[in-house]
């Protein structure tokens, strides 16, 4: 996701400089006009606005950690990654004790929301500082708003993995359940997608089941991660999350070395398998 995002902002004319854990990941943002840096400590010494888009919760926080002592102060620190809501509030805690701002500003979009530049992210924070990260969201991004104060940007993505979540489910079960009925699954999901039960996973994902594409895309490994933080949120504010927790338990029988990495729209098989209900 980084790469891209960082790409559309080099290319729009953001002045910017990147580090990454995996120097390759750095290649194509060199090719859109971006500078790299040798280590992320010379790279916070010498940045207004550090954006991070990494993994989870413990990524961000170590990374933080390692570049807060040298961000200069007024700095602002804006984590696209998505997190625990306990954890930004954390992050911000911490920036605002050393004089530097902190925005978590998760996305959604998927992997080709960020190639193409369409990302919507949930930002929470200040308004000053939401209003300082704006012009360089507007590079990657065709909507962003501040949703509240910190925390509240993850909040917010939380619900919307609850949502992606039944959509998901609901697309494999439907899709298998026509496959078992004998119809074409190309006609289905076209027909399916103009009507009633259209969705974004019925476009972005009913292509990929039909042509059982599990390439890597949002992979099982990272909604399952993300569900972790779902379920946290969902218990500190005693919602009840029993959809999302039952797509967790399906792809939980995708969970292992060979399928983690793996695109979610993969849970189609595990429907495609079951003979009754597959939880049962």
């Amino acid at each position: 996701m980084g790469a891209p995002m960082a790409g559309h902002a080099a290319r729009v004319g953001h002045l910017l400089t990147v580090w990454a854990r995996r120097p390759e990941q750095g290649h194509s943002v060199i090719e859109a006009g971006a500078a790299i840096s040798d280590s992320l400590q010379d790279l916070a010494k010498n940045v207004d606005v550090l954006v991070l888009c990494v993994g989870g919760s413990q990524d961000v926080l170590d990374l933080v950690s390692q570049a807060l002592p040298w961000l200069p102060k007024g700095a602002l620190v804006v984590d696209h990654s998505t997190i625990d809501p306990s954890a930004a509030r954390d992050l911000h805690a911490q920036c605002l004790d050393k004089g530097v701002e902190f925005l978590d500003a998760p996305v959604t979009g998927g992997s080709m929301g960020a190639v193409n530049g369409q990302l919507t992210i949930f930002c929470g924070g200040s308004q000053g500082a939401y209003i300082r990260a704006s012009g360089l969201f507007d590079s990657y991004a065709k909507r962003h708003k501040l949703v509240g104060l910190p925390g509240s940007g993850q909040t917010m993505k939380a619900a919307n993995q609850i949502a992606v979540g039944g959509a998901l489910l609901a697309l494999c079960e439907s899709l298998a359940f026509a496959e078992k009925a004998g119809l074409d699954l190309e006609t289905t999901r076209e027909l399916l997608a103009g009507g009633a039960a259209g969705s974004w996973a019925f476009d972005n994902y009913g292509p990929r089941i039909v042509k059982r594409d599990w390439s890597p895309g949002f992979s099982v490994k990272n909604q399952r991660k993300d569900f972790r933080y779902v379920k946290s949120a969902a218990e500190a504010v005693g919602a009840a999350v029993p959809c999302t927790m039952l797509v967790d338990s399906l792809l939980a029988r995708l969970d292992n070395d060979s399928d983690r990495e793996l695109a979610t729209t993969k849970l189609f098989e595990v429907f495609e398998k079951a003979e009754d209900t597959p939880w049962t």
